[in-house]
């Protein structure tokens, strides 16, 4: 019955209701997990599911890796323009170990990489191969929320997107890293709008290119016509105002807070009757693949994601779904030619990206569709291939958190990093 309540109103956004029936939908949701909430808020909380909660529920990313018995570090680091952004590292064992750069994707954060512990987290198995480990944090979420001017209370410190991530985020950790290390090179894994942040990187500062060793998008997200993530109704409804700033937030989308973590505790805790309504919004947002979702793991997810990201960002991901291009944020013809000197946002120049890039992509994901990653590939100038996961049912977020996603995915990306 829970799952049906859900699935029937979600469902109903992927097919372009009106501003009047997109607001009954939401109210109704909104009706359904007040009810959900009120009954759980009732349980006593030294019951029996409160004392089995997983120890990595709101833990720090570095005091997971801690806890698993390995060496953790956190840096920081300040763009150019004014951002202080967090890194956390999981030094190699091996003297001289070659770094490696994983970088989260939408509503994410270094978290992701750690949170499934050492038997699916990426950073792990890298480590345990003896690499120098460095997981990114993009502005404005958990761990990089920091300004040398600038509050995250102040509009101001969230008028960016993946366009300022790419410019400025990754230049300074990239540099960081190098220098720290005593590299030239570094191997460069993203996942999702990590894959975004780095075209924009090595395409509007194409020296860049000559410190990536090798570059792997797992679900690799540039052009996005073709999406169906629910991301593309964002756009439509962009101009309703107030109700629709206060649905997604004025300058956050999703903060992560209490409330966010606690009803990963509560809601998505193994023996919960709730903990299916957790798997249907993952699965709205990103794809369907009950199979390969670890619901073990729900409540250290939910107590991590989302991590932050401005709701300018979400706007210009639904802008590239409308325009079928791979483009600056367009902000109308009249600010475009203030800013870009056209009536139009220029395209990123995919063609100055000579960096080995690997393209991994999966059938079942909802950001990421093959004719739209063809186009990629095409476009790039040192597109070194394109891999499928090899199940129909990989998903988005499967990338990270799938039952099988080492065997699936990540031995692949371990002997294709020691190809160059």
């Amino acid at each position: 019955m829970m799952r049906s309540i859900f699935f029937v109103p979600l469902f109903l956004l992927l097919v372009s209701p009106t501003e009047q029936q997109l607001v009954q939908i939401f109210e109704l949701v909104g009706d359904v997990a007040n009810s959900v909430l009120r009954t759980t808020l009732m349980a006593d909380d030294d019951s029996p599911d409160v004392v089995r909660m997983h120890p990595d529920v709101g833990r720090p990313t570095p005091d997971m890796i801690v806890r698993q018995g390995y060496k953790a570090e956190t840096h920081q680091v300040t763009t150019e323009d004014g951002y202080v952004l967090q890194m956390h590292r999981i030094p190699s064992n091996s003297p001289g170990g070659e770094p490696v750069f994983l970088q989260h994707g939408l509503l994410s954060s270094s978290a992701d990489w750690v949170e499934l512990g050492p038997e699916s987290g990426l950073a792990y198995i890298l480590n345990e191969q003896g690499y120098d480990v460095w997981m990114g944090n993009a502005r404005g979420n958990t761990y990089s929320r920091n300004h040398v001017s600038l509050s995250p209370a102040s509009s101001k410190f969230w008028q960016y997107t993946f366009n300022e991530c790419g410019m400025f985020d990754l230049p300074a950790e990239i540099d960081y890293v190098l220098e720290t290390t005593n590299y030239t090179q570094l191997t460069y894994i993203g996942h999702s709008m990590g894959t975004t942040m780095f075209w924009v990187l090595a395409s509007t500062r194409p020296e860049y290119n000559a410190k990536i060793k090798q570059m792997h998008a797992l679900s690799p997200v540039a052009f996005m016509k073709n999406v169906k993530t629910p991301i593309r109704l964002i756009t439509p409804f962009a101009s309703i105002g107030g109700w629709f700033t206060s649905m997604i937030g004025v300058n956050e989308f999703a903060p992560s807070n209490f409330f966010t973590e606690y009803i990963g505790r509560r809601l998505c805790r193994d023996g919960a009757v709730t903990q299916s309504v957790c798997s249907n919004i993952t699965f709205l947002l990103f794809g369907f693949n009950s199979r390969q979702l670890n619901e073990t793991a729900l409540p250290v997810i939910y107590s991590h994601t989302p991590a932050g990201v401005s709701t300018k960002t979400l706007l210009h991901f639904s802008q590239l779904i409308n325009s079928d291009r791979f483009c600056k944020y367009d902000h109308g013809s009249k600010a475009n030619m203030q800013e870009y000197k056209t009536a139009y946002p220029p395209d990123y120049q995919l063609e100055r990206i000579t960096a080995p890039v690997y393209l991994h992509y999966s059938s079942n994901d909802w950001m990421s569709e093959l004719i739209d990653v063809v186009k990629l590939c095409k476009s790039l100038k040192n597109c070194r291939g394109m891999y499928k996961v090899p199940l129909e049912e990989f998903n988005h977020l499967d990338f990270l958190w799938a039952i099988d996603v080492r065997h699936l995915l990540y031995n692949r990306v371990l002997r294709q990093m020691t190809w160059e």
